[in-house]
């Protein structure tokens, strides 16, 4: 494709809307066309670029690999697109277009967390704004920020990674859980034995912190390694793990005796909750105006 015109770009909202959807069919709502128009589409959209971007048949649908490179160009392409159209609208004095915001997964029931009172005042003042919201991994978030996939996301995030700001907004508690069936629920009489018992227990730690845990720990490895905290819980509920858990997050299980904190005062640790953008961007309006949303509550808390 030597130059993009307007049917480009909706050719490739149709293509997206059909990954989305996960296949022609399922597409037809989102849509509101028919199968036959979405098909024929596709066959404009790959004549367009010269290549094939799926397989669709009795097999189910699957991209190719040129169908996969697509999908994420035009997902920046768009995002480009979209930060254009909120940056001269923004010159109207108009907040308007997409916001693309991660969040690391299970901040809920968080209640020092920034993010519901500003999103409760971001949408109050009325902006014309699409929130489109990701949970993943910090990984996931740190690589999605990179390649324009989000404007900002929101987790605790390790380790720095070049091309990245880091702002910080606030610390998360977590400590050391086990359930009701381990034989570590019963506290151990001293520093010697419970070492001891965790040394011989099985390790759950979630891949981004597993090196810290295990230091914390004095164990050489984890016996099992998860990438979310659901996961995490869902080992520590079983009684057979032994793992670490934000406070917030297994108060639930503790009040209703399915877990125990292990040791508070040895095992308890403060993990930094920060916001990260893209180092060097261009940030459209509408992400400045929720930095600055952002930042005003974290002040005042």
């Amino acid at each position: 494709m030597n130059q993009l015109q307007d049917v480009d770009l909706k050719l490739l909202r149709v293509f997206m809307t059909i990954v989305k959807c996960g296949g022609f069919s399922a597409a037809q709502a989102a849509l509101n066309s028919s199968q036959s128009t979405i098909s024929e589409q596709m066959n404009s959209l790959e004549t367009r670029l010269g290549v094939t971007l799926c397989e669709r048949g009795r097999g189910g649908f699957r991209l190719t690999e040129h169908g996969v490179a697509t999908y994420q160009a035009a997902q920046r392409l768009l995002l480009a697109v979209e930060s254009f159209c909120m940056d001269t609208n923004a010159l109207q004095q108009r907040i308007s277009g997409r916001l693309y915001l991660g969040i690391i997964d299970n901040t809920i029931s968080d209640a020092e967390s920034p993010l519901p009172k500003t999103l409760r005042q971001f949408v109050s003042r009325g902006h014309d704004v699409q929130l489109d919201v990701y949970i993943g991994t910090p990984a996931e978030l740190e690589e999605r920020v990179l390649d324009g996939r989000l404007h900002i996301a929101i987790g605790h995030f390790p380790l720095r990674v070049p091309g990245l700001s880091y702002t910080p907004l606030y610390d998360e508690p977590d400590g050391l859980y086990c359930g009701r069936y381990s034989p570590l629920y019963e506290q151990p009489p001293s520093e010697d034995e419970l070492f001891r018992r965790i040394g011989e227990s099985h390790i759950v730690a979630r891949g981004y912190l597993q090196q810290r845990d295990l230091q914390l720990l004095r164990v050489s490895k984890a016996t099992a390694t998860v990438d979310n905290v659901e996961a995490q819980a869902i080992l520590i509920l079983s009684g057979a793990y032994v793992g670490f858990l934000p406070v917030h997050y297994a108060a639930r299980w503790v009040e209703s005796g399915a877990m125990r904190q292990i040791d508070p005062a040895r095992f308890s640790s403060q993990w930094p909750f920060t916001a990260i953008t893209r180092r060097g961007a261009s940030q459209p309006a509408v992400l400045r105006v929720f930095i600055d949303e952002l930042t005003a509550v974290v002040g005042k808390s």
